[in-house]
């Protein structure tokens, strides 16, 4: 009678488990199904790539982008990247695109970087004049001359001669010291400027010294300058030229600096008293 028992009771579990196996089963296969979401694959950058560099399969991987979100005209195949050069620069796992490469017969280097009708500059500074270092590619300086046309102390006059200028490279090269024959290392900062403004820059860096001012790069505001004096430094006013017409032209003498204005006389009123007589001061009222 006992075995009786134990028969039923391992019958009866069998049936509850089969019968809640089979209803797991059944949600399973009823329960709605995730689906994956669509992926395209898109060329990045494997590390972080400065202007001018030539691409290579090290530089760049495939990864799997959300299909939806690709950016415009973005890179599938690595083939169309690997070889051709960096106008500007790109940060890891940034999506390479078309408006970031030269083209496939431009080369790499910074020639292709420059955009056409413009030149490339590059001009000797030192901690001060490369504002402490933070004129880095893509930041946006003005040039300030300091220069006396006249060669004269008096005329040193310092101006806004460039303004909203593109860097395009900063760093350090090799040059060679003429007197002990020993290398040195220079700061140089390459500058993106028109032909006229690559004259302006280089007579500028020649004639006199130069300072780059850094730009906010959502200030493209253009200041329009006179120029200061050693004397404006002071509130002395400037030396102006003297000009007399004589019977044989027109004679320009020397620089003179204009008369000081005169403090006029203060009003006074005589006050009789007897026989005395005093003079007082009559003030304004403020």
């Amino acid at each position: 009678m006992a075995r009786m028992r134990v028969f039923l009771v391992l019958v009866l579990a069998l049936t509850a488990g089969g019968g809640l196996a089979f209803a797991t089963y059944n949600y399973v296969q009823k329960a709605p199904t995730t689906q994956s979401m669509p992926m395209a694959k898109v060329v990045v950058a494997a590390a972080d790539l400065d202007i001018g560099a030539e691409l290579n399969a090290k530089d760049v991987k495939v990864i799997d982008w959300p299909a939806n979100s690709v950016p415009q005209n973005a890179i599938s195949d690595p083939n169309e990247v690997i070889g051709r050069g960096l106008i500007l620069p790109i940060i890891q796992n940034e999506p390479f695109l078309p408006m970031k490469l030269a083209g496939k017969e431009a080369g790499s280097g910074l020639p292709p970087a420059i955009p056409p009708g413009m030149r490339a500059v590059s001009v000797r500074v030192n901690e001060v004049i490369g504002v402490a270092g933070y004129v880095l590619p893509g930041t946006r300086v003005d040039i300030v001359a300091t220069v006396s046309p006249t060669q004269q102390h008096s005329d040193m006059t310092s101006k806004v001669i460039l303004t909203d200028v593109q860097v395009l490279a900063a760093g350090t090269k090799i040059e060679r010291d003429v007197e002990s024959d020993k290398p040195i290392a220079v700061n140089v900062v390459t500058l993106l400027v028109n032909p006229e403004e690559a004259e302006r820059l280089t007579l500028a860096a020649n004639e006199g010294q130069i300072q780059l001012a850094l730009r906010n790069p959502l200030d493209r505001g253009i200041p329009v300058t006179r120029g200061v004096k050693a004397a404006g430094l002071l509130g002395n006013p400037p030396p102006v030229n003297k000009v007399v017409v004589t019977s044989k032209g027109v004679k320009t003498m020397a620089a003179v600096a204009p008369a000081a204005p005169t403090v006029p006389e203060p009003m006074t009123v005589e006050i009789i008293r007897g026989d005395k007589r005093a003079h007082e001061v009559v003030r304004e009222q403020e």
